[in-house]
């Protein structure tokens, strides 16, 4: 088996205006907005730490500054629980400041989930990195960073996520030209194209916001030209690595992901996450399941 550097190291994306949220997002970073009672960015650090991954940049933008504060200590609310004796609201607040190492960077004017991506260069250098997108949260029980890992472990390159997705959502994702390996989750990538049209689309296979990448990938961005909607995308740098075969930073394999995923990235979407995290918290299932079904049956 070849020896490939080991994924160390997490990179965020959060820069993003969230104008599908607005007004809410208007002072307030889309990534804080809350999933029950904990932001969403928070679950995907989370995800990040629980894949090993202990240094974590988030690529920031103007009016992100509440991202910083959450994952920072604060002495004064501190001071106030511990009086209280509050332990259980003690031990949350601190949590995620003792997380993960956190660094940031600014993406100084939007520009693209690739310009997004090459913003952090200097921190990752020359060695692979995973990157997680806020507008998607992975249920923790099915660890699909981790395998993401192995598969960059064993056979080196980049790895992405897919998602079969019905033909009349591939419009909304890039969608991937896969071929079959000896492993039953796990596909090559051969090329990608970003929001097909349903008849145009290569397969209903679409990347989800996980990504295992080499660092050649840097070098790819910053010869990517702005691509749909102006900005230089990350899947046109994907697919330049894929059409490079097993040399100059490629391949890309893909996990073909069956398990539970949560969108956050739009206003409904948003509503079903929310609705279904509630449902399964031991917590507030049993007062809220009941009130759930009285008002649907009012409907």
């Amino acid at each position: 088996m070849a020896d490939f550097d080991p994924v160390t190291k997490a990179v965020i994306p959060a820069a993003g205006l969230g104008t599908r949220f607005l007004p809410a997002t208007k002072a307030t970073p889309k990534e804080m907005l809350p999933i029950v009672d904990k932001p969403a960015i928070q679950y995907v650090v989370e995800e990040a730490v629980s894949a090993g991954l202990l240094d974590v940049l988030m690529v920031t933008g103007k009016n992100k500054r509440s991202i910083e504060d959450h994952f920072d200590r604060a002495p004064e609310l501190e001071d106030v629980l511990e009086a209280k004796g509050d332990d259980d609201r003690l031990t949350q607040v601190r949590e995620p400041a003792d997380l993960a190492t956190l660094h940031y960077v600014r993406q100084g004017k939007p520009r693209g989930l690739g310009h997004a991506v090459l913003c952090a260069k200097q921190h990752v250098g020359d060695r692979p990195f995973a990157c997680l997108l806020g507008d998607d949260l992975i249920d923790p029980r099915d660890e699909l960073l981790k395998r993401m890992i192995q598969a960059r472990n064993t056979r080196g390159g980049s790895i992405l996520a897919l998602m079969e997705v019905p033909p009349d959502q591939v419009s909304m994702y890039g969608v991937a030209t896969i071929e079959a390996t000896d492993e039953s989750d796990l596909v090559r990538v051969t090329d990608l194209v970003e929001k097909p049209s349903a008849d145009q689309a290569p397969s209903n296979w679409a990347v989800i916001g996980r990504y295992v990448l080499d660092p050649a990938v840097f070098e790819v961005l910053e010869n990517t030209p702005p691509g749909r909607g102006g900005e230089i995308q990350l899947t046109d740098a994907l697919r330049e690595l894929a059409r490079r075969g097993d040399a100059d930073g490629g391949p890309v394999h893909a996990v073909l992901f069956r398990g539970r995923r949560y969108d956050t990235g739009n206003k409904i979407d948003y509503l079903r996450t929310v609705v279904q995290f509630a449902a399964e918290r031991p917590d507030l299932a049993d007062e809220f399941l009941p009130w759930l079904r009285e008002f649907l049956n009012k409907r």
